[in-house]
């Protein structure tokens, strides 16, 4: 299975590179990132041992085409995509927030629910919900983005701003684009027979002072996805509903005990499994985007990747 978990290139003019959990970026002579899309993967902000094929690729390409879906709304900082698992954008430095937002009690909101909470990030959830159901009008939950290795943490706007963390007038418009990014995420989504239920963004200053929309957008791992054929019928009859998002694999995690808590040790996963993982991920990208997903040549991954790098920074 060739599939790239690890990069240690050196390209001309880098200053430094930076390692997420799923992504590493490359700074170019502090004007350009190159942003490697890895095919790590993290749940529970744990990143899994064993990669899965094709999903580097497929992040960055579902990203790619969705920032493209978007600029005439939000500003981005792509430029180009010169290789299937690269991104290259704009300098930017990056809020310390994540903006979450939510359609539907699903996920962590719903989790918070059912222990009884009603309030999340200082926004007020109504009574007499039940999970996955649909929030009267979107809400924003954000949180503040973690090192390697932490979890992010849920934060209210109130405390973003007391805190100094984010300045009101930059805060409202990342509250403005919040809600227009995810109103098209939506309305792209339901063209697919999708409903978009939760997504997050994340935004960085330009040199130039210009707020952009950074990172992936409305990919399987930064938002969850619904079917919407028979969403209603199965909320009447109180079943789960079906999802598009890296849900099933914290599902499997959850069954095999681990849910990133101190001391549980990461199931293994068999060759056989992350072939399944594999094929949901182009599932994935095959409902998203509504078209087929065309294999990238992994047989260098490393090696392509840094022949594309090189002959765009040329």
């Amino acid at each position: 299975m060739n599939t790239i978990t690890d990069t240690n290139f050196n390209f001309p003019n880098q200053k430094s590179v930076y390692k997420g959990k799923v992504r590493e970026v490359y700074n170019i002579n502090n004007d350009l990132l190159v942003m490697v899309a890895t095919d790590r993967l993290s749940a529970f902000d744990v990143v899994m041992p064993k990669g899965i094929p094709y999903k580097g690729q497929i992040l960055n390409q579902i990203a790619t085409k969705m920032m493209k879906a978007t600029e005439d709304l939000v500003p981005n900082w792509l430029m180009a995509t010169p290789d299937p698992n690269v991104a290259v954008g704009h300098l930017c430095a990056p809020f310390k927030v994540e903006m979450v937002i939510r359609g539907y009690l699903s996920g962590h909101a719903a989790r918070e629910y059912k222990a009884g909470k009603r309030m999340l990030c200082g926004v007020a959830m109504p009574e007499g919900m039940k999970e996955n159901d649909k929030f009267p009008k979107p809400i924003i939950t954000p949180a503040t983005k973690a090192e390697m290795g932490d979890h992010d943490e849920d934060i209210s706007r109130e405390d973003i701003l007391k805190k100094g963390i984010v300045s009101e007038a930059d805060y409202l418009v990342l509250e403005d684009y919040t809600r227009k990014l995810f109103q098209r995420g939506s309305e792209i989504a339901a063209s697919r027979g999708l409903i978009l239920v939760d997504t997050k963004y994340e935004f960085g200053k330009t040199k130039d002072g210009k707020i952009v929309l950074i990172d992936e957008i409305h990919t399987p791992d930064s938002s969850r996805y619904f079917y919407a054929d028979g969403y209603q019928e199965r909320q009447d009859r109180g079943e789960a509903q079906k999802q598009l998002s890296k849900e099933f694999v914290r599902q499997w995690l959850i069954a095999n005990n681990f849910q990133g808590l101190k001391g549980q040790t990461v199931p293994e996963m068999s060759d056989a499994y992350i072939t399944t993982v594999s094929d949901r991920y182009i599932e994935l990208y095959e409902n998203i985007t509504g078209e087929t997903f065309v294999k990238a040549d992994v047989s260098n991954i490393q090696e392509r990747i840094e022949r594309n790098v090189l002959a765009y920074l040329k």
